[in-house]
């Protein structure tokens, strides 16, 4: 080792490792500055690459879920290449002179998504633009006559009916329905108002300006209307009914999931349908102030009762909080005991699933707009009816049960199952007030009545065959053996 140690000084080797033979050694280099950049570089664009692929993604998701978004950006850039032809071809652009531009702007502001909603920007915009404008020629002309006094006019006009109409914003009529056109309304009177020309000059270039506002009001709405028309009511009906469906699945998987065998869980599939009902009403209300300006179409006519639908998801909504408060009693922390739970689990699955029958009948009779259904809901609702005063009897004789069969189980254990069936016993008579509803929108928009006779007798044998089954037949073998032997 000492003449290895001499060899290594003189040969300049500051030191030495000696491995076994037949191992393998890896030296590693520290990276230089110029790696480590070259690596941070990499880093970074492998991580935008991750970004921008996740936001393509999202997008085609977008695009797939519902291609009318994606058709609705075509109807516009079809519209702006329309309307620009006014600004590009030399005949057009002298006929309306240099204000074609505002052709394009009323495009851009007033193409919406739905019909109801571009009828609803252009009509503001019209009348906004049309009363502000003859107002503030009106004013300015006035002023005029006053000489010196005209800039004082112009100014306390323009404060009294600024002032005016932004406080009418604040009214609710107003302001689900021309809230678009006040402020229009308010920026053209303005506008016109501060502007240094003359009066005739002002008139013609109202004129020009409202002539191209009315040529881009009327390409918009002709693309909206025959292109891939999407209606804000056909939105609202289809909505309607997705919601009742939901919340009809959430009623049984909520009643489900607490009496399942083991941990109680409200996390099955279809018991967050209620939360979508919750959610909908600022959707509603928009869809149908919109739903009221657009014209009649397929099954929708004229003055079609649109508000009605607002009613029936308040109706649904109210059940819809019953049902959140079913579905926190199955992740609650304090559960009855297995066995008195199998007590009323019959009982209470048999409610569950016809309210969810009833609100499907009602989906039903809304989505096909016909009354046709309206006997098979009216025997959905008796059966419904029945099986909560099922329900209240075996709730009036749970407590002697549990003393005859169970004493060591005290009442205070019972009281999970009593809130659980209380609130069943609820959600029931909120499902009437949605039938309720239902019937009222179904009288106000004339829903069709279905005559034919083969097809009615087909229904009323099933429905009398659906409507003697609970009451007189039991459901099972087990049950008619317990029957007997309590009449024994």
């Amino acid at each position: 080792m000492d003449a290895a140690a001499r060899e290594a000084q003189q040969s300049g080797v500051e030191w030495r490792v000696t491995v076994p033979e037949g191992t393998s050694v890896t030296v590693e280099h520290e990276a230089g500055p110029a790696a480590r950049a070259w690596t941070w570089l990499v880093a970074c664009f492998a991580m935008a690459w991750s970004r921008v692929a996740g936001f393509a993604r999202k997008v085609w998701r977008i695009g797939t879920d519902d291609p009318r978004k994606a058709v609705h950006g075509l109807k516009v850039g079809l519209a702006l290449v329309l309307v620009s032809v006014f600004y590009y071809t030399r005949p057009l652009y002298d006929g309306v002179g240099g204000s074609a531009m505002w052709a394009i702007m009323t495009v851009v502001v007033v193409f919406e998504y739905t019909v109801g909603g571009s009828v609803y920007k252009c009509f503001n915009r019209v009348v906004a633009t049309a009363s502000a404008g003859v107002l503030a020629l009106g004013v300015h002309w006035a002023a005029d006559k006053f000489g010196e006094l005209e800039p004082y006019i112009l100014s306390g006009s323009l404060f009294l009916l600024a002032a005016a109409a932004t406080f009418s914003r604040f009214i609710p009529t107003v302001k689900a329905r021309f809230d678009y056109g006040v402020t229009i309304f308010i920026l053209t009177y303005s506008l016109v108002a501060v502007s240094g020309y003359r009066v005739d000059e002002l008139a013609a270039l109202a004129q020009q300006r409202l002539s191209t506002i009315a040529i881009g009001i009327f390409l918009c709405l002709a693309v909206s209307v025959l292109i891939c028309p999407v209606w804000a009511g056909q939105e609202l009906h289809l909505l309607t009914t997705r919601n009742m469906d939901k919340l009809a699945a959430a009623v049984v998987a909520c009643v489900e999931g607490y009496f399942a065998e083991g941990p109680a869980s409200s996390s099955r599939a279809g018991a967050d349908g209620y939360k979508c009902v919750l959610n909908s009403k600022a959707s509603e209300d928009a869809q149908a102030n919109l739903a009221r300006w657009e014209p009649a179409h397929g099954r929708f006519g004229f003055r079609h009762p649109y508000g009605q639908y607002a009613r029936v998801g308040a109706a649904m909504r109210a059940c819809a909080y019953c049902v959140e408060a079913l579905c926190s009693c199955a992740g609650a922390e304090a559960q009855a005991p297995p066995h008195v739970k199998r007590l009323l689990r019959d009982a209470c699955a048999t409610v569950a699933v016809r309210c969810a029958r009833v609100l499907g009948e009602a989906s039903r009779s809304v989505a096909t707009m016909s009354t046709s259904s309206s006997r098979a809901l009216d025997f959905a609702v008796a059966d419904m009816n029945t099986a909560v005063q099922e329900l209240q009897a075996d709730l009036r004789a749970l407590p002697s049960m549990l003393a005859v069969k169970l004493g060591e189980t005290s009442l205070m254990d019972t009281m999970p199952v009593f809130t659980v069936a209380s609130l069943l016993v609820e959600i029931s008579a909120r499902v009437e007030g949605v039938v309720d509803a239902v019937d009222a929108l179904a009288t106000l928009a004339n829903f069709k009545q279905l005559d034919d006779d083969d097809n009615d007798d087909k229904k009323g044998e099933a429905e009398m065959t659906i409507k003697v089954h609970p009451l007189n037949e039991p459901d099972t073998a087990d049950e008619s053996r317990e029957n007997q032997t309590s009449k024994a």
